[in-house]
């Protein structure tokens, strides 16, 4: 899998209308249900993990890169979304700079290490400053998820 394979056009806002985390947070899972990958009925659950996991310690990882991500039982496989933020986002990051790119993803329950992989490969793509450069400048979500599919496998 590759994170490419994650992602679609439809799971990609190009540009985000939250300024700080947990608005942003919701603003990524809203699109995963409108695009059905979550179920609404399952929005507050999946919602309520993630909002968990971020308060043990912000996803923001430096270098205006945020990853929240969380386990749940209200999915099947991992799902995600991708939001970026020209004007960045006030996540608490480790660094204490701005968000400007966010990839959200929710992995079943039980499925540790697909969680660890999963959190390494984004991490590890997100690190080169070549590829958060392309990504800031990909004007369409299309552009954007092109981007993510010249990753390596997850």
């Amino acid at each position: 899998m590759t994170l490419g394979n994650l992602l679609s056009a439809e799971t990609i806002l190009p540009e985000m209308q939250a300024t700080e985390r947990y608005a942003a947070i919701a603003e990524l899972v809203d699109l995963l249900v409108t695009h059905r990958q979550i179920d609404g009925p399952d929005r507050d659950t999946v919602l309520a993990a993630l909002r968990a996991r971020e308060e043990t310690m912000s996803t923001g990882i430096g270098f205006g890169i945020a990853i929240p991500h969380a386990s749940s039982d209200r999915v099947t496989k991992v799902v995600a979304a991708f939001g970026r933020s020209t004007k960045g986002i006030e996540f608490e990051s480790l660094d204490n700079a701005l968000v400007k790119f966010v990839v959200l993803f929710v992995v079943p329950k039980d499925q540790f290490q697909t969680h660890l992989r999963t959190l390494a490969a984004i991490a590890k793509f997100l690190n080169d400053r070549n590829v958060r450069e392309r990504l800031g400048t990909a004007p369409t979500a299309a552009d954007v998820l092109a981007v993510f599919e010249k990753s390596q496998t997850a």
